[in-house]
């Protein structure tokens, strides 16, 4: 009994295990055929690697940041509370790398817009973005998105700039 028991289990297994295969073939060769189409339809400028990706834009929502020559000092300090709680255990405020890149001078190397469709939509800036892949290649780890709201994040990109110096 335990053997046709055992026998039937491992024939399900295959079973379900060709099937998953079998669509997820399918999904990829869909998605890949849709890909030229979407890309028509955005008009943005491509590259031979990524070819939807405007790399003026990211991949987000954000395209336009506006930021004063002084420091808003609240929107700082909640930006400081929000690096303490989720981004302290990765990210330094120095130039050193932990997990991730130090932060020091972030705002100098990269668009405001670039760092705020970042943290708000990692994977996809991960996906697309040659700047996110470059880091990523030098880290080794995938960052996890944090789930910041837009607040959040425009709070900590102000906290970046108080690290970086601007007063």
């Amino acid at each position: 009994m335990k053997k046709v028991i055992i026998s039937f289990s491992l024939a399900f297994a295959i079973a379900f295990f060709v099937i998953s295969c079998g669509n997820s073939n399918e999904t990829s060769q869909a998605a890949s055929s849709d890909a030229p189409a979407a890309t028509a339809s955005t008009g943005t400028d491509t590259t031979a690697a990524n070819p939807s990706y405007d790399p003026k834009r990211g991949e987000g929502k954000f395209h336009d940041v506006k930021l004063a020559d002084k420091l808003d000092a609240d929107m700082a300090a909640k930006g400081q509370k929000v690096y303490e709680l989720k981004c302290s255990s990765c990210h330094k405020l120095t130039s050193e790398k932990l997990v991730g890149p130090g932060w020091y001078g972030i705002t100098k190397r990269h668009e405001p817009e670039w760092i705020m469709n970042f943290v708000t939509n990692t994977d996809e800036m991960l996906n697309k973005d040659p700047k996110a892949q470059a880091m990523l290649e030098i880290c080794m780890v995938r960052m996890p998105n944090q789930n910041l709201t837009d607040a959040d994040a425009r709070n900590v990109l102000e906290f970046m700039r108080k690290n970086d110096g601007v007063k």
